[in-house]
């Protein structure tokens, strides 16, 4: 979830609600809580969307305000939200408290994290002047990887990253580009992504969140004063968890510095994943003892991100009509093209990603710039 960077208005935006029943159900499970929490119902306004059925509501409050989480149960389900919410609160991370939940009918009641995500803050063009901010990050990210357990959260596995690599010429390129692969093709296709998904699973296995990047970190202290007695948060908040699993400790840190939003120089990709190495070494973390092969790694499960995200976002925009998500398709493409020109193995790829595109092999890159 991502919480516009506005604030709390005198007349709030109207909820709007598809399903009058479930309207109905939301306004008696709200009154049975808002003396317990001290929530005001009429300051109920939207907060953020989500790329999947999920939104949030903001609401006022006694000591600040709350976030609602609205998630129809037919189509979401909240139980690994609230599973993951305590294992990171659990490994000293900063993240939304349950307050109230109502399992059946999908209404919960969160902490409210604030207004304003690491992204809206960054300074894109000055790539060094982020720096403490993608430290902070790391700090969060190492101290989640090093809570890790095995038999926890579900695995990241070979079912699990085919299914995601399938999203690519499924909905990407059959359905947004309208190529219908030849044989040859889906055979080389096929090839390497069981070369990608086996790279990928040979990394050791740690937690991952799945989707750690700028738009679901967020800036603490800008929603509520701290309580008598209470310090200011200062650790960025965590979001979008819901999805974690147990797999490739080059995942999160793939997806913090390859964004699906925002694009930097090799020279600040670098500079942040050799400061996550040295600070996940000391941890004790198993990242082993040469940068260039973990970045390696990194590289290669960024990959396979970048292709399922391509696909993820072709199919928000053909099935669910959000095509904001489609604009930011580009940056993938170029991500997945840097990439494969710089790993040989990765060469029929390359290829095969130029015919799709109608695009010529290029002779080098800077790796993710647009």
């Amino acid at each position: 979830m991502s919480p516009p960077s506005t604030s709390a208005l005198s007349s709030p935006p109207v909820v709007t609600w598809t399903d009058p029943a479930r309207e109905a159900a939301f306004r008696r499970w709200l009154d049975s809580i808002a003396a317990q929490h001290q929530l005001l119902p009429a300051t109920v306004r939207p907060a953020s969307a989500d790329a999947s059925f999920r939104r949030y509501l903001r609401i006022d409050a006694g000591t600040g305000s709350r976030i609602i989480m609205d998630a129809p149960p037919d189509k979401e389900d909240c139980r690994p939200f609230v599973k993951v919410a305590q294992l990171m609160a659990a490994a000293g991370l900063h993240v939304p408290r349950v307050l109230a939940w109502d399992e059946p009918q999908g209404f919960m009641l969160l902490d409210d994290l604030g207004h304003q995500t690491m992204i809206e803050v960054v300074d894109a063009a000055n790539p060094g002047a982020n720096l403490p901010l993608y430290q902070r990050a790391i700090d969060a990210l190492v101290a989640w990887q090093v809570a890790s357990k095995p038999g926890v959260l579900p695995p990241y596995d070979d079912a699990l990253l085919s299914r995601e690599l399938a999203l690519f010429p499924d909905w990407y390129v059959g359905k947004h580009r309208g190529v219908v692969l030849q044989d040859k093709q889906r055979e080389v296709l096929d090839q390497q992504f069981r070369l990608i998904v086996a790279h990928n699973l040979a990394q050791p296995q740690v937690y991952v969140h799945r989707d750690f990047m700028p738009r679901n970190l967020m800036m603490p202290g800008d929603v509520n004063e701290p309580r008598l007695g209470e310090e200011q948060e200062t650790r960025l908040g965590v979001l979008d968890f819901q999805d974690a699993v147990y797999g490739p400790i080059t995942y999160d840190i793939a997806s913090l510095m390859r964004d699906a939003f925002l694009s930097w120089d090799e020279d600040f990709v670098l500079d942040v994943t050799i400061r996550y190495w040295e600070k996940a070494r000391k941890a004790g973390l198993p990242v082993g003892d040469d940068f260039g092969e973990f970045f390696r790694g990194v590289e290669w499960m960024g990959l396979q991100r970048h292709l399922k995200v391509a696909g993820i976002f072709a199919r928000l925009t053909l099935r669910d009509g959000k095509p904001k998500y489609l604009a930011d398709a580009p940056r993938f493409i170029q991500y997945i093209r840097a990439t494969a020109h710089r790993y040989r193995p990765l060469g029929p790829l390359l290829k095969l990603v130029d015919e799709i595109e109608g695009t010529q092999a290029a002779t080098g890159y800077a790796f993710g710039r647009m």
